[in-house]
């Protein structure tokens, strides 16, 4: 599951169609994602899973969550 607490600190701009961006939307409000950004990291983190980069986290997923790359701290000395 993506680390809650992981900054952002890079931004993504892409150019799409307005077909791609209704479909977007559509899902959007479908799935209840909180905005266009979230539900673009929840696409993007299931086709990388999908691809076998990484899992994806179970049910019980809040707003916060949908982040991408779950950047967990080092715990050796």
């Amino acid at each position: 599951m993506p680390d809650s607490g992981s900054k952002r600190l890079e931004r993504l701009q892409v150019m799409i169609s307005e077909e791609e961006l209704k479909a977007l939307d559509d899902w959007r409000f479908k799935s209840h994602m909180p905005s266009r950004a979230a539900a673009v990291r929840e696409l993007l983190k299931r086709g990388l899973a999908a691809e076998g980069y990484f899992s994806i986290a179970g049910d019980g997923s809040s707003s916060r969550d949908f982040g991408v790359i779950s950047s967990k701290p080092d715990k050796s000395p």
